[in-house]
C-alpha cells in the first residue's frame, strides 16, 4: 500500500481520534467520576467522545474513498 498524503491525514486522523477515545473512556471511568472528585462533569468527556468517533468515521470514510479513487484509476489504466 502506498501511503499517500491524504492515506497520511486520514491514518493521523484515526489514531488522534483513537488516543482521545481512550483517554476520555479512561476519564469517565475513572475513580474521580465515582467519588464525585472529578475536575471536569461527566457531560465533558461524553461529548468529546461523540467528536472523537465523529473523527474517526470520517478519517475511515477519506481512507474509503481513496481506496475507490485509485481502484477506479486502476481500471481505466488497464
Amino acid at each position: 500500500m502506498v501511503i499517500t498524503t491524504a492515506s497520511y491525514s486520514a491514518l493521523s486522523g484515526i489514531h488522534t481520534g483513537m488516543q482521545g477515545l481512550r483517554g476520555n473512556a479512561a476519564e469517565i471511568a475513572g475513580a474521580g467520576q465515582m467519588n464525585g472528585t472529578a475536575q471536569r462533569s461527566l457531560m465533558e468527556p461524553l461529548v468529546e467522545q461523540i467528536q472523537h468517533a465523529t473523527q474517526v468515521e470520517a478519517s475511515v470514510k477519506v481512507l474509503q474513498t481513496e481506496d475507490r479513487m485509485l481502484g477506479t484509476l486502476i481500471n481505466v489504466k488497464a
